[in-house]
């Protein structure tokens, strides 16, 4: 039976295989070396080169042809614009080897992985493990030890198979990884929620392979500012970024200085610029920005923003020079931006911008069955930050969790309310151990807060005397939307949305104007 012959697919080491004189011959080529070898016979080398190269290969070939006569070298010489592209390199070695007549009962194939750019080296590695070249990965390195002195030139070969056994325990460190990352972004709470465990899983992939912005949403209190913490720690931990993780909640920015917290300033921009000031963006510069109630910025600074998010320049207040600052965007709202584009109150450009990857948290009521796990976290953040130990005793702990757990139990704050009860009653607890006392008060205090919370529509110290239960629901929306509104106008697009889209001319702020009017209250009273 005839042996098979080796076939070996490389590219031309455009560096290391060069050499004209004869001082070539003392030096370590890897093209040459892998034909030197007396244990391993090239039967055929398909050497892959740009047209610019014909020289070079052309000597190569003939010192092939001195020391190995045997071996055939076939020419396959490509033309590549940029041989640092990945996809340029990876779909032309792909039709080299769509195109080749393979016959793997005759021959054996191998991809040399030693010359070429590092993009080429994957690329034949992709190759080999998707079987689009059925065959072995070969290495070749400079000799070693006294055979370096001795034999200069000949070095040594390593032949690799891609051995299941091999891909197992990679496989098996890589899932180990996985969990270890979305443990992390769980802050190592046991999680039982299926959705939000999705969301942990798909969020952890993203978080560590994509730049582009993340807009985390969900309602007050679920988690939103710890979670794009997370990312940043986790992203630190992996990647090493360099940046910091820059919070702000654009609900605290008003009039004049919301460009200046976003944008900076420069010395001089308006009264009181006694100082240049950077700003949050570029405070976040190769970081990570978390612009929490994204839904609360004015339109001019939305602009302002997707300019930055798209092209990482903006200009500060005051400057005519634009500053670079090259950031991850999360976003975070308790808004339906959708709704928000469609009233006007959004920019569309910006929320098409950062609505690539939207990850919506549910609220602690949704979660009922993950609420035992983060009693026992804030139990351990309040052990970690008052130094004392505190614990449930057995009764006590079954009846704050036969609350918690009630269908009927609003949890309105989510988390934030969880947590300021575990520090009260950690706070409260007689050496370190909550009774059934403290837990009575608590759950008395939260359904007292929430109660509050319903009876508080923010029509109090503005109207006189009582009005119908209907007009009130009306006017306690009105007055809401007016409160979070700049505008007049920009209450009236959020209020009649829908019924403006049939008018040639809605006067959206004269409606207002005249409901307000009913009651005797104008846009400033409120």
């Amino acid at each position: 039976m005839n042996q098979k012959k080796n076939v070996v697919f490389s590219f031309l080491g455009t560096n290391l295989d060069r050499g004209f004189d004869h001082r070539r011959w003392e030096k370590w080529r890897p093209t040459i070396s892998l034909c030197q070898q007396a244990e391993f016979l090239v039967d055929r080398m398909e050497l892959v080169y740009q047209d610019n190269f014909g020289t070079l290969a052309e000597r190569v070939k003939d010192d092939v042809r001195q020391i190995s006569p045997e071996t055939e070298v076939v020419d396959r010489v490509v033309k590549i614009r940029d041989p640092w592209d990945f996809q340029e390199i990876y779909e032309l070695l792909a039709k080299v080897c769509r195109d080749y007549p393979f016959d793997p009962a005759r021959e054996n194939y191998y991809a040399h992985m030693t010359t070429g750019t590092h993009v080429a080296q994957i690329c034949l590695f992709l190759m080999v493990e998707a079987r689009f070249l059925p065959g072995r990965l070969i290495q070749t390195g400079p000799p070693r030890g006294r055979m370096a002195q001795k034999y200069p030139g000949s070095g040594v070969i390593e032949i690799i198979d891609l051995d299941l056994s091999k891909y197992d325990r990679l496989a098996t460190r890589f899932a180990k990884e996985q969990v270890e990352a979305r443990d992390f972004l769980r802050s190592g709470i046991a999680t039982k929620n299926a959705a939000f465990n999705r969301l942990i899983e798909e969020l952890e992939v993203v978080a560590l392979r994509s730049r582009a912005p993340i807009l985390l949403t969900g309602p007050t209190g679920a988690g939103k500012s710890h979670l794009a913490r997370r990312i940043y720690e986790l992203r630190e931990s992996r990647t090493s970024m360099e940046g910091e993780f820059v919070e702000i909640n654009c609900a605290t920015l008003r009039g004049d200085t919301a460009m200046s917290t976003l944008f900076g300033h420069k010395k001089g921009a308006f009264t009181g610029a006694m100082n240049d000031r950077p700003g949050v963006l570029r405070q976040a510069h190769k970081g990570i920005l978390f612009l929490d109630e994204i839904g609360e910025l004015g339109m001019d600074e939305q602009a302002m923003l997707l300019r930055a998010v798209e092209e990482g320049t903006f200009l500060p207040v005051g400057s005519d020079a634009p500053v670079k600052s090259k950031f991850q965007l999360i976003a975070g709202t308790n808004r339906d931006l959708r709704k928000e584009v469609a009233s006007g109150g959004f920019r569309e450009d910006l929320f098409a911008r950062i609505n690539l990857w939207t990850f919506e948290l549910p609220g602690l009521k949704d979660r009922r069955e993950d609420i035992e796990p983060n009693l026992d976290y804030e139990l351990e953040k309040f052990a970690e930050r008052e130094g004392n130990a505190v614990s449930f005793n057995k009764e006590a702990r079954a009846s704050f969790l036969e609350f918690a757990r009630d269908p009927a139990t609003e949890w309105r704050g989510n988390f934030r309310d969880l947590n300021a009860a575990m520090v009260r009653m950690g706070t409260l607890a007689p050496s370190g151990r909550i009774r059934g006392e403290q837990v009575g008060q608590e759950i008395a205090r939260l359904r007292s807060s929430w109660e509050r919370g319903r009876a508080d529509d923010g029509l109090e110290g503005l109207i006189a005397g009582e009005i119908d239960s209907f007009d009130r629901v009306q006017l306690a929306h009105v007055v809401k939307v007016c409160r979070e509104s700049k505008t007049l106008s920009e209450a009236g697009r959020t209020l009649f949305a829908e019924s403006r889209k049939k008018k040639a001319n809605p006067n959206d702020s004269d409606r207002v104007r005249k409901f307000l009017a009913k009651f005797g209250l104008g846009f400033g009273d409120l």
